[in-house]
């Protein structure tokens, strides 16, 4: 297998994050990694470790989510060095979430790591947190 290049990875990852938004966890789960270490530091101050428990809690958190009108990455830096890779952001969300009413803004402060495994690049951490205009 080829090397997957960077910036096709994160077409890929931003086509992840719009389906999660729309309730789909498939292309999430594409991205991500299936192995340890893996960790989501989430915006409701949870900590979640392991690639099994991280899958799953994205699977949850897609299946409470019912659609978005926005979701967009801004990116502040991003890049590789061997076979780890990061993207540092903003993601500017309105997501309906089922059981509440009305669409809900969920502006985040964004870190994500990634690492190669067999050519391709993953996702093996996510922080995020709510972003806090000034």
């Amino acid at each position: 297998m080829t090397d997957e290049i960077f910036s096709a990875y994160l077409g890929r990852r931003k086509t992840a994050s719009d389906a999660f938004v729309a309730g789909d966890v498939g292309p999430l789960l594409a991205v991500s990694t299936g192995c340890d270490p893996a960790t989501i530091l989430g915006p409701g101050g949870t900590v979640v470790t392991g690639a099994e428990a991280v899958n799953a809690a994205n699977a949850d958190g897609a299946a409470r989510m019912a659609g978005s009108e926005r979701n967009d990455l801004e990116t502040l830096h991003s890049g590789e060095e061997g076979e780890i890779a990061w993207w540092v952001g903003v993601q500017r969300s309105v997501v309906s979430v089922a059981g509440q009413e009305g669409a809900v803004p969920m502006d985040l402060r964004v870190t994500e790591l990634y690492r190669r495994e067999d050519g391709s690049w993953k996702l093996f951490h996510r922080h995020a947190d709510r972003l806090q205009e000034s």
